[in-house]
């Protein structure tokens, strides 16, 4: 793994640690946090593709916020600032 990636990669788990609660994408509805569809027995599929939609878009804010940080970090070590 390349020096740059591996930080990246210890950054987003330093910000994953700082989250309160780790929640994971949910295949089919059926996962913690998801509610039954009333009278269907099933989840409601646009409930759970609209909570993974969400994660996603937390998950992606934290890995573009590690590779700001990232770049940060090198601007201050060459003394571009």
């Amino acid at each position: 793994m390349s020096d740059r990636r591996q930080r990246l990669h210890e950054l987003v788990l330093a910000l994953l640690q700082q989250q309160e609660a780790l929640e994971l994408l949910d295949g089919d509805g059926h996962g913690p946090g998801t509610g039954l569809a009333a009278g269907a027995g099933g989840a409601d599929p646009a409930s759970w593709l609209e909570r993974n939609r969400r994660l996603v878009h937390r998950y992606q804010a934290l890995v573009r916020t590690a590779a700001t940080l990232d770049a940060l970090i090198d601007q201050e070590a060459s003394g571009q600032f």
